[in-house]
C-alpha cells in the first residue's frame, strides 16, 4: 500500500479563482502583455461585455487584474493588466497544471 501526503498532489496548486476556463483565458491573454484593453479581451476571449465585466470584478477582487479607466479622445475606454500577484498566481497555476499533465503523459 502506497502512503499518501496530505497535499502532495499537484491539484492543490490549482488556483480556484484562476480555474474557471473564462477567468483563465482572461488572465492567459493578459499574461502576453503589459494592458488590454476591454475590448480586445472581449473579442479574444469570445465573451460578451457582461460576462467579461463579471469575471474581471472577481478578479480584481482577489488582487489579480488591475482596471484603469481614462479616454482617448473622447471616448472612454477600459485597460485591464494583471497585478504583480495575478502574474504570480498565474505562473503557479500553470505550474500545477504542468505537474498534473505530467503525471499522466507516459500512461500506464
Amino acid at each position: 500500500m502506497t502512503e499518501t501526503r496530505p497535499g502532495a498532489h499537484p491539484r492543490h496548486g490549482l488556483d480556484e479563482v484562476i480555474h474557471a476556463p473564462v477567468r483563465f483565458s482572461i488572465v492567459a491573454t493578459l499574461a502576453a502583455a503589459d494592458k488590454a484593453e476591454f475590448a480586445f479581451v472581449r473579442d479574444t476571449v469570445e465573451v460578451s461585455d457582461s460576462v467579461l465585466s463579471r469575471q474581471v470584478a472577481t478578479l480584481e477582487k482577489a488582487g489579480y487584474v488591475a482596471v484603469t479607466k481614462g479616454y482617448v479622445g473622447k471616448r472612454p475606454r477600459t485597460w485591464l493588466s494583471l497585478t504583480p500577484g495575478g502574474r504570480t498566481a498565474f505562473a503557479a497555476h500553470c505550474q500545477a497544471l504542468r505537474a498534473i499533465a505530467g503525471d499522466t503523459a507516459g500512461g500506464g
